[in-house]
């Protein structure tokens, strides 16, 4: 599960163009990014980080009611988490004001894809190393550090098998993960004629992380191909 776990960081995106929010949140959720607000203006920034601490910020500098610049600093007021400008205005005086005001990074509008992936990837890494992630299910949590579900105050062991299968769902949460996948991830490269067992653990996983295991909210079956796990923001 290596950096995995940052993909359910929480990411705020501003820009005061729709397109290019609807991009961006594009390009993250290909890459597994799941927790992505956005805001384009200075005021639904503000709105949007009442409702969800944001973990990491993307800015544009150019802001219909205000700047990104006075946005950071706001934002930092509050609390402190990394923020990274991704903006048109590629001047070295902005770039010098923006790493000067305390961002973690300047990227400069037209950019690659795969290059915001990865400075923003860096940027988690550097700000959240050695984390492992507590995933915030309805009704429950899952710790992974210590491989236990915390439901109304408990704390229920995993087996190592029930482990391996929601590493698998976590990795891919809200996307379908499919039986033979689950059936390789815990029973190796030879998964076939696991589908039974692999029922099995599944009901019992849902004992354990479902308020009402019959009806599951959290691990959902998609009829005829698989599983996924279904996160909350926290």
């Amino acid at each position: 599960m290596e950096f995995e776990y940052l993909k359910n960081k929480r990411i705020l995106l501003v820009d005061d163009e729709r397109e290019i929010l609807k991009m961006l949140t594009s390009i993250l959720e290909e890459e597994g990014f799941c927790n992505i607000a956005t805001a384009g203006t200075v005021k639904e920034a503000l709105e949007e980080v009442k409702r969800s601490t944001p973990e990491i910020a993307v800015l544009d500098v150019m802001l219909p009611d205000g700047d990104g610049f006075s946005l950071m600093e706001r934002l930092k007021q509050e609390e402190e988490y990394p923020i990274l400008f991704l903006t048109a205005r590629g001047e070295d005086e902005d770039r010098l004001k923006g790493f000067g005001l305390g961002a973690d990074d300047y990227i400069v509008k037209p950019f690659l894809p795969k290059e915001l992936v990865f400075r923003m990837t860096a940027i988690l890494r550097r700000s959240y190393k050695d984390e492992n992630p507590l995933v915030k299910l309805c009704g429950s949590e899952i710790d992974f550090d210590c491989a236990e579900v915390i439901k109304e105050g408990k704390r229920i062991a995993l087996t190592a098998k029930e482990y391996e299968i929601l590493t698998v769902l976590y990795r891919n949460a809200g996307r379908i993960v499919t039986i033979d996948a689950l059936c390789e991830a815990a029973w190796g490269e030879n998964p076939f004629g696991y589908e039974n067992s692999l029922m099995a653990h599944i009901r019992r996983i849902r004992e354990k992380i479902e308020i009402n295991p019959s009806r599951p909210v959290s691990l959902i079956t998609v009829k005829g191909l698989g599983y996924k796990l279904m996160t909350r923001r926290q």
